[in-house]
């Protein structure tokens, strides 16, 4: 069996899909591995760019599935007994995929693996942190840029990390049903984490390993479709976390105007 599946969903991203696909060739992981392109009906011509590099596959789904639907179906597709979850506008250096499946094997109570990710500036994302609610939510807006890069810099186990890179042990993805399909876009990370938690499991962030997120490509091209699809996210994940919190969440949204 392989030890890694990499898992790509794309969605109008092609030029940030062949940058990551390029990253991944020019120095591939050395442990066994396949990568799966799950191509969401773009109309950029993804899944045809995506089939340069022969070693590919390539699954048309032939509707925008989302986030969670789209990784699904690939995990589905995939045989390696470790999953990596991807997002099409990251680049991968040398050596990154290998070092996290090598923390994989060092923490035998760990299930999921995130590694530090930084913008095109070299600048670091907040991409870990407890499980979201309210107050948490608010903590986290707080959290000053300089703050973000100290924070950044220790190995810690946070209750999630960003899914635009998560290393995820295939039996531990199963044993919880994969990811909630109820979230297109946003949160399906932390619900995704907050099932696994729940199972015993522990989630970590390691700083020794750098990926670059060039962030939201997709999600630019349709910005209206975004916005309504994490109104439906949130909505989907307090009603599963917080249900007390719905009426106050359903207020404020109808205060800004926004449909739920």
């Amino acid at each position: 069996m392989l030890d890694v599946s990499i898992v790509i969903v794309s969605f109008n991203a092609r030029v940030d899909l062949e940058r990551c696909l390029q990253s991944l060739h020019d120095t591939p992981p050395a442990r066994p591995h396949e990568i799966i392109l799950v191509d969401n009906a773009s109309a950029d011509g993804s899944a045809e760019a995506a089939r340069r590099w022969p070693d590919v596959r390539v699954i048309e789904t032939g509707a925008n599935l989302g986030f969670s639907r789209g990784n699904n179906v690939g995990i589905r597709a995939s045989s390696g007994t470790n999953l990596l979850l991807l997002n099409s506008d990251t680049i991968v250096p040398p050596g990154a995929i290998d070092t996290l499946l090598s923390q994989l094997d060092h923490h035998p109570d760990v299930a999921v693996v995130g590694p530090r990710l930084i913008d095109g500036s070299g600048r670091a994302e907040l991409s870990f942190g407890p499980m979201v609610s309210p107050f948490a939510e608010l903590r986290q807006k707080r959290i000053a840029s300089g703050d973000v890069d100290a924070l950044t810099r220790r190995e810690q186990y946070p209750d999630w990390v960003s899914g635009a890179c998560l290393l995820v042990r295939r039996a531990d993805a199963e044993a919880v049903g994969l990811l909630d399909e109820r979230y297109q876009m946003y949160l399906e990370d932390v619900d995704f984490c907050a099932a696994i938690r729940a199972r015993g499991k522990r989630i970590l962030f390691t700083p020794h390993v750098e990926v670059t997120h060039l962030r939201g490509r997709s999600a630019q091209s349709a910005p209206s479709a975004t916005k309504a699809a994490y109104r439906r996210s949130q909505i989907a994940f307090y009603e599963k976390h917080h249900p007390r919190w719905m009426p106050i969440l359903r207020l404020y949204l109808k205060l800004r105007g926004a449909d739920t």
